[in-house]
């Protein structure tokens, strides 16, 4: 088996999480193909570079690109994490810069969430993890918006967890009431420059470096630490892609 390749728990747990195809030609075989895609996914490798082992790269591709337009990889990713424990949420973000590739998009068209910030072009991924760093929900945006924009997208249709932890980039009245309001605390540091500071725990503060770890892992994946797709879609899909695997590698080690 190659080094990127899914081992065979793996496959057992996200092959019937894909679509089925009763009728017609089959598919080209689909564990080779996701094997495909996570070899370009972890290399960063261009897509006709993928080596032969995986069959045609336009074959690879394709599928990578359809089924991230039908929102699979979505689902998938989904799947795997629902039943996390909810006893603690912890959010962070991080920038990933866009190669010039991913930046060439016609002038008013839909938005990719690629915004200029301090180090150029860049997106922000915006993630939300449970308390063993596994991630539950990821967003993107561009690289200058806030983070605080992002809270209510991360936390939205998730079972309130007991504590939400974030450093003090997430620090508004707003976030905090939200919090309270699905019977949660925020553990969130108050702003330097306020008057009034709010205490926090400490020793749940420290349990933050759970989603730096988690980003950590993420950026292993060379095609996540430099953005090279043009669509957010794309982006996304190859965001929780990672993720994914990311999870899965966690279960088997665990098992």
């Amino acid at each position: 088996m190659a080094r990127y390749d899914l081992s065979e728990m793996e496959w057992r747990l996200i092959e019937p999480l894909l679509p089925n195809k009763p009728r017609g030609v089959p598919r080209v075989d689909d564990r080779r193909v996701l094997n495909g895609i996570f070899y370009v996914l972890r290399t960063g490798s261009p897509w006709r570079d993928l080596p032969g082992r995986y069959g045609p790269h336009t074959t690879v591709y394709n599928r990578f690109n359809r089924w991230a337009k039908a929102g699979v990889w979505v689902r998938v990713f989904e799947a795997l994490a629902a039943g996390a424990p909810a006893s603690m949420h912890l959010i962070d973000s991080s920038i990933v810069r866009a190669h010039q590739h991913a930046a060439g998009g016609k002038k008013g068209g839909a938005d990719h969430a690629i915004g200029r910030s301090r180090g150029g072009l860049s997106t922000k991924i915006n993630a939300l993890v449970d308390q063993d760093g596994l991630p539950l929900r990821v967003t993107l945006s561009p690289g200058q918006a806030s983070d605080k924009a992002a809270v209510e997208a991360l936390i939205d249709g998730l079972p309130p967890a007991a504590a939400l932890v974030a450093d003090r980039g997430y620090d508004a009245r707003a976030i905090i009431d939200l919090v309270r309001s699905r019977g949660g605390c925020a553990h969130i540091p108050t702003q330097r420059d306020r008057k009034v500071q709010r205490s926090i725990d400490p020793a749940i503060y420290r349990r933050r470096n759970a989603v730096e770890r988690y980003f950590c892992k993420l950026k292993h994946f060379r095609r996540i630490a430099t953005r090279f797709d043009k669509l957010a879609r794309n982006f996304l899909a190859a965001v929780l892609l990672a993720s994914t695997r990311i999870r899965l590698r966690t279960y088997e080690s665990t098992t």
